[in-house]
């Protein structure tokens, strides 16, 4: 077997199962610990993976003012399909709340209904200040610079003394146990955000499962539904299945 045809099959088990062993490896392609080690090498040398204790792993997303706007770019076309997906959940008159991420803000540019909107996210009031059907509310508080959202106790508060009819919520990576954001603040928001909502709806293109993040925002128990691009990997598939979670599809 080739050096490329090993790499894609170490790829295919991480976007299944995030972490791979040196051990894995060798029992998965049957090959020395050699040449597992040179395999990670190069994965690592291209930016596939990351070096873990023992092994490799996805990625974990980047903090940084150029990842956001990579993130505005990358991908632009399955997230305006999720977009056009989230709009049939939209209905006059309902109150919102849209959060930071780029797919949400193509959700926001695609609103033609007289509707309230409360967000922390600098780009969603951007968008919706010129949309005049819109009521559109700002948490206010501390102001994040790099991924331009507000944020601490006046947010919080704001958001605790207010109901959302849904809650459209982002998502930095979507690992077993739930999704994650790449700001310890942004998760605390969603979490207060989910504790006010009648329905919680996440909006994610399918390269969110194949990446790592560090602070939990969402359990799978606290979604009732998942739009995405493309079908989850196996294990998320079985997750969704067992809490319940309508998975919707562009």
């Amino acid at each position: 077997m080739y050096q490329e045809e090993r790499q894609l099959k170490i790829l295919n088990y991480l976007n299944e199962n995030i972490n791979m062993s040196v051990h894995d490896i060798c029992e998965l392609l049957d090959v020395s610990r050699d040449t597992a080690r040179r395999d990670i090498l190069k994965l690592i040398e291209k930016g596939a993976a990351i070096r873990t204790h023992g092994g490799i792993s996805l990625p974990v997303i980047r903090n940084t003012i150029e990842a956001y706007k990579e993130r505005v770019l990358k991908y632009s076309t399955e997230k305006k399909d999720i977009a056009n997906k989230a709009l049939e959940f939209i209905k006059e008159k309902e109150h919102y709340y849209f959060d930071v991420s780029t797919t949400v803000c193509y959700l926001a540019e695609l609103i033609d209904k007289k509707i309230t909107v409360v967000t922390h996210s600098l780009d969603n009031i951007q968008i919706l200040s010129e949309n005049h059907k819109v009521n559109i509310c700002s948490t206010g508080g501390a102001f994040n610079k790099n991924n331009r959202f507000f944020y601490g106790d006046d947010a919080k508060t704001y958001i605790e003394n207010r109901f959302f009819d849904v809650a459209f919520l982002g998502a930095g990576a979507i690992m077993q146990d739930g999704v994650y954001l790449i700001d310890e603040e942004d998760a605390v928001i969603k979490q207060t955000v989910i504790r006010r909502a009648r329905k919680v709806i996440v909006l994610a293109d399918s390269k969110k499962f194949n990446i790592l993040s560090y602070y939990k925002g969402a359990s799978w128990d606290q979604i009732d539904v998942i739009i995405t691009d493309k079908k989850p990997p196996a294990i998320f598939l079985d997750i969704i299945e067992d809490n319940n979670i309508q998975l919707i599809i562009t």
